[in-house]
This record gives C-alpha cells, sequence and structure tokens, in this order.
C-alpha cells in the first residue's frame, strides 16, 4: 500500500483521465491528487501517459518550489515521504524540414484565407502578413491555409492546416472540422510534438515591445495589422501553451491576454502561473463585460469586431470585387489609393504611418 501523500489519481473511468495541457490530447493526463485531501492542484499538475511522444510530467514537488507559500502550509515530513513516480525521459523535439516550409509560402492566389483578407487588407498587406507570421498554402484541402508554428529559434515545431471559406473568412466545419497537423499529413512515425505559440519566431526581433496574447493564429496577425504596437503571438486554442515549458520564452516580457468570448474565466485562472515564470500580466476582458449575447454564442474574439472597422483598401477591394472593369481601370492607369480620414467610432484609428487602435 502507497505511503507517498501525493500520488497520481488512480483510474476509475474515463473522468479521470483528462486533457494533456502540454500535447492536447484527450483522456491521456493523469492529475496529482493529495491523497490527505487538503490540498487541491491546479489542473497542470500531474503526468501525460504518452511518455515518448509528449513526456510532460509536472510534479508536487515542482509545484510547491513555484509556490513556497503552499508548501509552508505542510511539514518537513510531508516532504521526506513524497517520492514522485518514477520521471519520463526527456525526449528530443522533432521539427518540420524548412524545404518543405518554405515550398509552401507561395500560392497565395488560390489560399482561401488569402482570398478573404485581400478583400479586407489589399493583397500586398495580406502577403505582408502572411510572409511576416510564416503562414502558408496547403494542397491537402484545395486552398487550405498552413499556420507553422515556429519557435524563437526559427525551428519550426508542425503546422496547422486548416481550410476558410473565402467569403466569410470563417473555418470549414461542415461536413466536417477541416483541420490536421503537417506531421501527421506526412505521416512522420515517432513524431515528438512539443507546441510553441504561433508567432513565436517574432519574440527576439521586438525584445520591448508588449506582447499581445490570442488563442487564433488568425486572429494575432489580424490583430497585428489593426494593433501593431503589440506583438501579437497564439496559443493555438484554449488551452494550448499553458505550461511552464512553452511559457517559458515570455519570461521578462509583458504580456496582455486577449481571450475568446467565453474563455475568459479560465485565461484568468492562467495568470498566476505565468507571474510565476516571471511574466508580467494583464487581462484585456471589455469585450467579455460589453459583448452581446448573440456574439457570446458565435466565441468572437478581437479579430471579429476589428474587421468590421474597413480600411479605405478593403473598401476599394469591394468595389472592385462588384465591378472588375474599375481594376482594369485602376492597372491601365496606374491609379493609387489615397487615404482618406473618415470619422469612425471608437476605439480611434491613427493616421496611416501609425496605424492601430489607441487602447
Amino acid at each position: 500500500m502507497s505511503t507517498h501523500r501525493f500520488i497520481l489519481e488512480p483510474y476509475k473511468g474515463v473522468s479521470t483521465r483528462h486533457t494533456c495541457p502540454n500535447c492536447h490530447r484527450q483522456r491521456c493526463f493523469s492529475k496529482y491528487i493529495d491523497t490527505e485531501k487538503q490540498i487541491k492542484f491546479p489542473e497542470y499538475v500531474g503526468r501525460c501517459d504518452h511518455e515518448q511522444k509528449c513526456g510532460y510530467h509536472f510534479t508536487p514537488r515542482d509545484y510547491f518550489e513555484q509556490n513556497p507559500t503552499e508548501k509552508e502550509k505542510f511539514s518537513d515530513n510531508t516532504f521526506r515521504s513524497y517520492a514522485p513516480v518514477k520521471e519520463a525521459q526527456p525526449v528530443v523535439t522533432s521539427y518540420i524540414d524548412l524545404d518543405i516550409v518554405n515550398q509552401s509560402l507561395r500560392g497565395y492566389p488560390s489560399n482561401k484565407l488569402f482570398q478573404f483578407l485581400s478583400t479586407q487588407f489589399g493583397e500586398s498587406e495580406t502577403m505582408k502578413l502572411m510572409k511576416k507570421y510564416k503562414v502558408g498554402t496547403s494542397k491537402y484541402w484545395d486552398g487550405a491555409t498552413v499556420f507553422w508554428q515556429t519557435d524563437n529559434q526559427n525551428r519550426v515545431r508542425t503546422g496547422k492546416i486548416m481550410l476558410y471559406n473565402p467569403e466569410t473568412g470563417k473555418r470549414v466545419k461542415e461536413p466536417y472540422n477541416h483541420v490536421t497537423w503537417v506531421h501527421s499529413v506526412l505521416h512522420k512515425r515517432a513524431y515528438n510534438l512539443r507546441q510553441c505559440f504561433f508567432g513565436e519566431h517574432l519574440l527576439p526581433e521586438k525584445k520591448n515591445r508588449p506582447v499581445a496574447l490570442v488563442e487564433s493564429e488568425k486572429t494575432a496577425f489580424i490583430a497585428s495589422y489593426y494593433l501593431p504596437q503589440f506583438l501579437w503571438i497564439a496559443s493555438g486554442g484554449k488551452n494550448g501553451c499553458f505550461n511552464a515549458n512553452s511559457l517559458s520564452v515570455l519570461a521578462g516580457r509583458s504580456v496582455v491576454l486577449f481571450p475568446d468570448l467565453g474563455a475568459t474565466d479560465y485565461w484568468q485562472s492562467k495568470i498566476r502561473l505565468m507571474k510565476s515564470c516571471g511574466i508580467e500580466v494583464q487581462m484585456f476582458d471589455y469585450l467579455e463585460a460589453n459583448a452581446s449575447e448573440t456574439d457570446r454564442k458565435e466565441g468572437f474574439d478581437i479579430a471579429d469586431y476589428l474587421l468590421k472597422v474597413k480600411p479605405d483598401e478593403a473598401v476599394l477591394q469591394q468595389m472592385i470585387k462588384r465591378n472588375l472593369a474599375l481594376k482594369i481601370l485602376i492597372d491601365a492607369l496606374d491609379l493609387k489609393l489615397v487615404s482618406v480620414q473618415r470619422g469612425i467610432p471608437h476605439p480611434k484609428v491613427s493616421p496611416p504611418k501609425k496605424r492601430g487602435f489607441r487602447l
């Protein structure tokens, strides 16, 4: 019979196995519990069953080292008797060949998301954004988009392939959710995936710029157009990258969280972990406090609101879409778009050379 106070929760059905905070697989994560029922550990304290492909293991000892005030509540005998299960051996992170990545950074005219965003920002601005964030095109689904996860050392961890509706910019979810991973499509065996933030490769370039963290990859580079005073990165989902390993790249940075509607409370619960990693954290909860019920049901994020503000280029692109002869005339006469300052509702837009909202 075990004499250890802190143990992995015994298996008593699928309800005792959870989503791993590192690899995000479902029903493979075992939480640590206190057999004396005096403390309830945060949900990231536990071990992933996928020792080779993930290897995530955050022990009670790790937790108490990061939270010394919690440790003070217990006697020294507690920690003398505590011996964690055998640690999983660290595995080498796998990467995608850069040749594969570079091959995807073309074919934008057929990219459905590029087509949508071109009607919003114009083709040249959309191209700049996609090149900046290393967003590619995939043939897995006709016109699909690849969001490459490139870490702060410019190594590509993997790519998320998604298909968008070129008219609405929304993900295609019928007849099934069109989302998959590059390493899965390439049938790479024993691929040791350790995800990183989308846009993480930009962190070393702007070390003094505050970081804005959102869930969606698409939201990150859309918001970077409207709010360039932030360096925008994405977690890749509500649960994504909220672990000590992934968060370490943000140590010493000032970070503002922009969760999707409905995810604010969950992200709020992660602030303590982020601060323990040396991150200065703020929460932008204005949308959560002021959103309509319709917006909440749709799970809107900040990009959905920003796209309602139409730049001059977006207006021109929509006019061209209605009348293709207009483009022929513009090309023939080599006409240039001149920005006109128009009054729009708050938040305000800065002049073109300093494009962006003032929050």
